[in-house]
């Protein structure tokens, strides 16, 4: 029988009427002729509770224990939808990601996937089982422990049961219809697209879009998985077609840019007047990268007299840690620097679009879009499908509904 894969995350198994609203999707792929490999995630919120339950034993806990109790809410919906089912009629079991196994290496907390095993479910399939319920975000390490795979998880669980088993598609069940031209709660009229690139939402979802999670979208490229997304909230939402994720050849029509991102939570640093001399980026970006600092955007000034600046953004709540780790290399005697200056109210702002490959003059669109809302650009990143800048936190909003109007997104190819 073909395989389908499906995930729902945690909004829409927030409780037993949503669990029943999306058993009831699985219950009609399964009577379309499907067997269904379900991923579930924690009932919205449970995760949250879970972790802070592990904060309140201690500041410094174990990470291996960590799991286990994070991993606790996905143990009980996958339980719950599996009831649900066999409530149903529908042949199904659950699975904790130990007993399918999911091979993960040991880094608890933010494990990686190195195999799934697939013949205990596919014996399953083979003596009667419809559907298996797996749940996400899990599996085993090495040494036989329980391991998460980090906050969004369940996505990557969900493609890479894809990938194991060559579903025909894997479907992401959230609370959103499909992947829009910018956040709607921001751009009234954004347009929900039909189908994207792997590489457009890869760099929407490293830029703040959070319907995706980036791993997911990364296994998806690597292996050619069609991914769709859809709401699983209405009647008709089993038959939408929501938004397909897939390669570059399955487009017809290439828009210059497809989307545009924002990412509220950024921060700018300034290190001010260092040696401007072979080592110094490797000292500055080393040190960060050890202290475990996400940096993104990077931007060096002309030297002057053998110093200059250097600029780079991170997240706002890894500033501190950043301050610290450059604090310490100044302190070895590694890095001389005259000040370090932070700006913790900025916002970053990306527009994306596999079409800028081939087409000119999208830099000057978008900067001369901003400069007619009084926007003015703090820091420049580009690459061959992107544009991103920083601009103050409080105009983020403005210069994404311009950007939008600029590049006429509510309007479809």
């Amino acid at each position: 029988m073909p395989c389908l894969v499906t995930k729902f995350g945690g909004t829409s198994v927030a409780d037993v009427d949503h669990i029943n609203r999306a058993a009831s999707r699985i219950k009609e792929e399964v009577e379309r002729g499907n067997d269904v490999i379900a991923i579930v995630s924690a009932m919205a919120g449970q995760t949250n509770e879970l972790v802070d339950l592990v904060t309140r034993t201690s500041q410094f806990y174990d990470a291996r224990e960590y799991d286990t109790v994070a991993s606790a809410g996905e143990v009980v919906t996958s339980g719950l939808m599996a009831l649900m089912l066999q409530g149903m009629n529908v042949p199904a079991r659950s699975w904790l990601g130990w007993q399918v196994p999911v091979r993960t290496n040991s880094a608890h907390g933010a494990a990686r996937i190195d195999a799934i095993e697939t013949r205990n479910l596919r014996d399953r399939f083979d003596t009667g089982m419809k559907v298996a319920v797996v749940a996400g975000f899990q599996g085993i390490s090495p040494e036989g422990r329980v391991t998460t795979l980090g906050r969004g998880g369940s996505d990557t669980s969900a493609v890479a049961f894809a990938v194991a088993f060559d579903a025909i598609r894997c479907d992401i069940y959230s609370d959103v219809d499909g992947i829009y031209t910018a956040d709607p709660r921001i751009v009234g009229k954004a347009r929900k697209l039909d189908r994207i690139s792997y590489e457009e939402m890869l760099e929407l979802a490293s830029l703040g879009a959070k319907v995706l999670q980036t791993r997911s979208v990364e296994l998806a490229m690597r292996y050619k998985v069609p991914i769709r997304v859809l709401s699983s909230f209405g009647e008709d939402s089993a038959a939408a077609e929501g938004t397909i994720v897939c390669d570059e050849e399955g487009i017809m029509e290439r828009n210059v840019v497809n989307g545009i991102a924002c990412s509220r939570d950024e921060a700018k640093l300034t290190i001010v007047s260092v040696a401007d001399r072979p080592g110094i980026a490797a000292i500055v970006f080393g040190s960060l990268a050890e202290a475990g600092v996400n940096v993104d955007m990077i931007v060096q000034n002309i030297s002057e007299e053998g110093r200059t600046d250097i600029t780079f953004s991170c997240p706002t709540d890894q500033v501190t840690t950043a301050e610290t780790a450059l604090s310490e290399v100044r302190d070895r005697g590694e890095l001389n620097y005259r000040a370090l200056l932070t700006d913790r109210e900025v916002a970053k702002v990306s527009v994306v679009g596999i079409g800028m490959r081939s087409y000119a003059g999208v830099a000057g669109r978008m900067f001369s879009a901003l400069a007619r809302e009084g926007v003015n650009i703090k820091v420049i990143a580009t690459s061959e499908i992107k544009i991103s800048v920083l601009v103050d936190r409080k105009y983020m909003e403005l210069a994404v509904r311009s950007l939008h109007d600029a590049f006429e997104l509510e309007a479809a190819a």
